[in-house]
């Protein structure tokens, strides 16, 4: 019979470990192991967040989980509105609360989160993805952003020309003739 302790080993007869269909293993009970780091971790983290029926402000959680990486930048994400809670535009000092989705426009991309668990302290990576579901759109594939132009090293300042066709090359025509148009004037 195996007990508690043999729970991580391999058997006897050479079987592996059970998995899952993901290929995480599982333990007699059927329930996912995990890493004891990171259970310790797991465990920390629940026990510096909030006690039941309390809420945690949102320009912490959303740094505490990782999504940006400072507190501060969370605190004017906020004040700018690029951060709403179920559809909301929120203060920093937002009480979030579990089952909240929050979405966040950083770095030219959006992402939609549910609260899953309700954090104050940031915590590693592979904890952090556990406290929400992510529901982002994917991000767009590297061939589909436009590259900057890229001068060589030691070609020296950019001419008017170079300028323009930079301007150009971003899109940003308008912008070119609105200078052109203000340097011709009287």
């Amino acid at each position: 019979m195996a007990s508690e302790h043999d729970e991580g080993k391999v058997p006897v007869d050479g079987a592996a470990a059970p998995q899952d269909a993901s290929g995480v293993p599982q333990g007699a009970s059927g329930v996912p192991r995990q890493d004891p780091g990171t259970a310790a971790a797991i465990a920390a983290a629940e026990a510096a967040g909030p006690q039941s029926g309390e809420s945690v402000r949102v320009d912490s959680w959303i740094w505490a989980v990782r999504l940006i990486k400072t507190r501060s930048q969370g605190a004017t994400a906020c004040k700018g509105g690029h951060v709403r809670v179920n559809g909301d535009r929120v203060k920093p000092a937002h009480s979030l609360r579990v089952g909240d989705e929050v979405r966040l426009r950083h770095e030219g991309r959006e992402r939609v989160v549910v609260v899953k668990r309700l954090i104050r302290k940031r915590v590693g990576a592979p904890i952090a993805v556990q406290c929400y579901v992510d529901n982002s759109p994917p991000p767009p594939p590297r061939e589909a952003v436009a590259p900057a132009g890229v001068r060589d090293r030691g070609a020296g300042r950019p001419t008017k020309r170079d300028r323009r066709d930079m301007e150009r090359l971003r899109g940003l025509e308008s912008l070119a003739r609105a200078r052109r148009d203000a340097e011709t004037r009287p």
